[in-house]
This record gives structure tokens, C-alpha cells and sequence, in this order.
């Protein structure tokens, strides 16, 4: 018999980017290019407002079928922060993927495995999606718990279904107070 061993990775591998761009020509058209050769992108033309279109939601496209590696590096750490030379910081917390695109140049669409820290510093960015982080122990079949003669709530408290078994007589509930009718002072009390 042969065991599969299942633990998640822990070696880091480099943070993935995918990057569309909108491309203009001498000749008024353009085109839409993808990181991903694999990628059927659409012909040249002059409908700008299609290939923008097209380019936006394929950059979309991307971000759904993207699943976050939670042992990813910064792939801006990788490039040695250059998409924010004026601002340093150091390359820490859990990976993400984020959707980098100035709307004001509206041509380019890059999605990138990187750090929180280069997220919160990097200008035009949204945050798709974070990575799960991996449990700290590993996930085993619950060994059969001893079962116990009277089963608890945790924290301490109880309940009805959690009170003793019914062959044990429980004790009898006290009535509730009622309120008593206040009374008005006589005269002479209290003074």
C-alpha cells in the first residue's frame, strides 16, 4: 500500500504576473496583447472602446481563474520593488493578487502575486484575492474521544441537552421571585 503524502508546499516559488495591453498604431487601430501566449487575443482594428473592453475583461478572466499561492513571493520584491522606487519597505505579511490599472492611461492591465506590504504602497492597485493561509497542523482523522458521562459546553457553561443522563433525577427548579408591590411610606417612617 502506497501513502500520498498531502501537505501543502513550503518552498517558495516566484509570484506570477499576467500583463494585457492595449497597443495604438500609426494607423489609428490597435491591439491587444497578453503575457500568456496562450491566449487568443482578437484582431487589429480602430474600435478602441471594443479592444479596451476586451482587454479589461480578459484581465478579469485572468484574476477568476487565478488561485493565490499562499507560498508565492513578491513578484514585485522579485523586480526589486521598481514599481515603487521612491517608497522602500521590506517584503512581509500574506501574498495577494492585485489588479494594477491607472485609469487616467486606461492600457494596461497587470495582475500580480505580491506581498501586503508592496500592495499598500503601490498607486492604483485592487486587491482581488488572498491567499489561504495553510493550517499549522496538519489535518488528521479525529481519533475516537472518550465519551464522557456528562458532556460539556466549552467555556464552562451548560445546557438542557447537555445536563445528566435521564435515568438521574434532577433537582427541582425554584420558582421565580415575582416582584412585590412596592408601598408607600407612612408618615412617620423614615425621617
Amino acid at each position: 500500500m502506497t501513502t500520498a503524502y498531502s501537505e501543502p508546499p513550503t518552498e517558495r516559488v516566484p509570484g506570477r504576473v499576467w500583463t494585457v495591453r492595449l497597443t495604438g498604431h500609426a494607423d489609428r487601430t490597435a491591439t491587444v496583447t497578453c503575457s500568456t501566449t496562450a491566449c487568443r487575443m482578437p484582431p487589429r482594428s480602430k474600435d478602441l472602446a471594443a479592444l479596451r473592453a476586451f482587454a479589461a475583461g480578459h484581465a478579469g478572466a485572468h484574476a477568476r481563474a487565478a488561485t493565490v499561492r499562499a507560498n508565492a513571493r513578491c513578484h514585485c520584491g522579485a523586480q526589486q520593488c521598481e514599481a515603487h522606487p521612491d517608497t522602500r519597505t521590506q517584503c512581509a505579511g500574506a501574498v495577494v493578487l492585485v489588479l494594477q490599472h491607472d485609469p487616467a492611461v486606461g492600457r494596461v492591465w497587470t495582475l500580480e502575486e505580491i506581498c501586503e506590504s508592496c500592495a499598500r504602497v503601490l498607486p492604483h492597485i485592487s486587491v482581488l484575492a488572498r491567499a489561504q493561509r495553510p493550517s499549522r497542523t496538519p489535518e488528521r482523522p479525529a481519533a475516537e474521544a472518550p465519551v464522557s458521562a456528562r458532556p460539556g459546553i466549552p467555556g464552562g457553561f451548560s445546557s438542557l441537552a447537555a445536563g445528566p443522563p435521564d435515568d438521574v433525577p434532577r433537582p427541582a427548579r425554584r420558582p421565580r421571585r415575582t416582584p412585590r408591590p412596592t408601598r408607600g411610606r407612612s408618615r412617620g417612617e423614615g425621617r
